[in-house]
């Protein structure tokens, strides 16, 4: 679903009418206010969403990619959310969790937060971001949920295995229901340093793998792990 950002009113699915607990996975990788990161406005809408249809535990996870505490990041950015549980990644109980692709592209096993598993409804939402044209969506959020201790630092471990691979491995790994991209405006990552920062005024809601699409082909630019979902996918349906 497209919205326009002045209009946005988050309507939960019916399924979060039955959760218990709702995780919400703010992107927070740069400690720099919308649309470096999520902003505080689509998380009140998100939850104030949530709690028209449900009494469930709405829990907001986040991660620094040096490992440092996230409170002062929420506090920077404004997260203050009366009855929500605001966690850090760091402090995680972690679980090793299998790829579920016979052949990973990547890894074969993610150590992720316990909570990921333990709650009823998932929800990454992002900034919309290209990275020297490469879309970093909310798929792409899901990076900050891993272990800066064991991957290190911004998960600079991880990128020899090629971070579109990794980025494919997670959308298998850590299934989340909904994907939400606050498309106000786009941030336009420039190797030179100079970030380009324009006006869409949409926002995007769906499944994570549907939606990275349709920003990607309404705006024109690649996402190549959308490219290696499709094309494990393709896989396990022969394999099936």
């Amino acid at each position: 679903m497209i919205f326009d950002s002045e209009e946005f009113t988050f309507k939960a699915p019916r399924p979060i009418t039955r959760a218990r607990r709702v995780l919400i996975v703010p992107d927070i990788s740069i400690d720099k206010p919308y649309p470096y990161s999520t902003s505080p406005r689509l998380l009140s809408a998100i939850i104030d969403g949530i709690r028209r249809v449900s009494d469930a535990d709405v829990l907001v996870i986040g991660g620094t990619g040096d490992g440092s505490p996230v409170r002062p990041v929420y506090k920077s950015l404004g997260y203050d959310f009366p009855r929500v549980i605001m966690l850090d990644v760091k402090d995680s109980v972690w679980v090793e969790v299998d790829n579920p692709l016979e052949k990973p592209l990547a890894i074969p096993t993610f150590l992720i937060p316990n909570v990921v598993l333990s709650s009823d409804y998932l929800i990454t939402t992002s900034p919309l971001k290209v990275d020297d044209g490469k879309g970093r969506l909310s798929i792409a959020n899901l990076l900050s949920l891993l272990s800066v201790e064991r991957y290190g630092k911004n998960w600079k471990n991880l990128h020899e295995f090629g971070i579109e691979n990794v980025f494919a491995d997670l959308y298998f790994t850590m299934p989340f229901d909904m994907g939400i991209v606050d498309a106000t405006q786009m941030l336009d990552f420039k190797s030179g340093g100079d970030d380009k920062i324009s006006s869409h005024g949409k926002i995007y809601q769906g499944e994570p793998y549907y939606i990275d699409g349709e920003v990607s082909g309404i705006l024109g630019f690649d996402t190549p792990y959308l490219d290696l979902i499709d094309e494990a996918e393709a896989e396990l349906d022969v394999d099936g």
